[in-house]
């Protein structure tokens, strides 16, 4: 089976599978992740691999995901809601990292199951949500309303927050895995910061191209390929600069919040490129399922199940704190939490940060680290779609259909 053939398959099995779940009421995401699944399983029966070498596919998704969330991100929109968006994105990043931490941290000292390094990286790996996940909840059922719009902007603001926590961890954990290194100012602080500058102002640049390159190009079909252009240049950008590990994420969420800001018709686009996209980020979700190994869970142990409960607590805690702290609508403080448990591509690169640290690797724990983080993707990203719909719904922001009467079926 070639590689084009285990495409067709797989997104033949994912679009019949979104049938099912359209009767059982979850949402398609997690029916494209049991679609992976069932291809992987079903791939490896008969020895083919022919999903390894699409990471180009993983990377540009992420890249349109990104390019989406800015759209949110409007200059009137951030002056109404953009102080709570911070002090909640901060507090549900700090509170799930220090819980996680903390609860770990009691393996350590109390049942020596963990080492310290190990506990500050799954602490900082916890941080992470998935934006992608949240995302095609949010635009399958066409979700309106505060918590909505609050969520869309800290999923967003999470990563840059997420990866500078990580960053800090990271140097700590690297310094007490290794007797004699040392801690600097400089790896700690100043060089993820600058990576995030340097991401954030590579998509400025490219978002102020964009928007001026659309007055040019008049027509639709133009401007969707200058759309295109500028979240491949994105994406390629972050991995072609040495010695920076740029976020391409952030990246292309800057490009969509330049382009949406000084663009009066990029809202047009933006819906067009919602549709154009929903086959990528069916294939996106469907390859995120195939590398989702079942065979993990037993490996995970007491380890993953303290991550799996502290990261749901910090979350849900910390959304609810911030959300307290600077007023919030109830339904904010009631459901946001809930809605911010999927976790994935960003979770799973930080882990794979650590499985290529040489100090870390040599403290013998690289290995488990991506163990529980992959085991605990696979939990989130199954059940998390379906406790964000859940609390959408509750708070009023999907509409749930109603079921075709009987007499009205027989009338049809």
């Amino acid at each position: 089976m070639n590689t084009l053939l285990a495409i067709a398959l797989a997104m033949a099995v994912g679009l019949a599978l979104t049938r099912l779940a359209k009767l059982a009421g979850i949402p398609n995401v997690t029916a494209y992740l049991i679609a992976g699944i069932a291809v992987r399983y079903f791939m490896k029966l008969i020895n083919c691999t022919s999903f390894e070498g699409l990471d180009v596919v993983t990377s540009v998704a992420l890249g349109f995901i990104a390019f989406s969330i800015g759209s949110s991100f409007k200059l009137k929109h951030i002056r109404h809601i953009g102080k709570s968006v911070v002090v909640i994105t901060l507090f549900q990043a700090l509170t799930t990292v220090l819980l996680v931490d903390a609860a770990l941290l009691v393996l350590h000292f109390g049942f020596n199951k963990i080492s310290i390094s190990e506990a500050l990286c799954l602490g900082a790996i916890a941080t992470a949500t998935a934006p992608a996940a949240t995302l095609m909840v949010v635009r399958q059922y066409k979700a309106r309303g505060i918590v909505t719009d609050t969520l869309l902007p800290v999923v967003a603001f999470d990563d840059a927050i997420g990866l500078i926590i990580f960053a800090i961890s990271l140097a700590v954990a690297k310094a007490l895995a290794v007797a004699n290194a040392s801690v600097t100012i400089i790896e700690v602080l100043v060089v993820p910061l600058l990576e995030i500058v340097i991401s954030l102002g590579f998509g400025g640049i490219l978002g102020v191209l964009l928007a001026y390159a659309a007055k040019v190009f008049k027509s639709r079909a133009n401007r969707i390929s200058l759309c295109v252009v500028a979240v491949f240049a994105g994406v390629g950008l972050c991995t072609v600069i040495p010695n920076f590990a740029l976020s391409d994420l952030l990246t292309c969420m800057a490009i969509g919040i330049m382009y949406a800001n000084l663009n009066k018709e990029s809202g047009q686009i933006f819906d067009i490129m919602d549709r154009w996209t929903s086959p990528l980020f069916l294939l996106f979700f469907i390859i995120s399922g195939a590398e989702l190994d079942l065979s993990l869970i037993p490996m995970v142990g007491l380890i993953g199940i303290v991550y799996l409960i502290s990261r749901s607590i910090g979350k849900y805690s910390g959304a609810y704190l911030g959300a307290k702290i600077v007023h919030a609508d109830d339904n904010v403080k009631k459901y946001l939490g809930l809605t911010l448990l999927p976790q994935a591509g960003v979770a799973i690169g930080m882990a794979q940060k650590v499985a290529n640290t040489p100090e870390l690797i040599s403290a013998g724990f690289a290995s488990s680290v991506v163990t529980v983080t992959l085991c605990a993707t696979l939990v989130y990203e199954l059940l998390g779609p379906l406790v964000a719909k859940w609390a959408l719904v509750k708070s009023g922001e999907i509409i749930q259909e109603k079921p075709i009467s009987s007499k009205k079926k027989a009338a049809a």
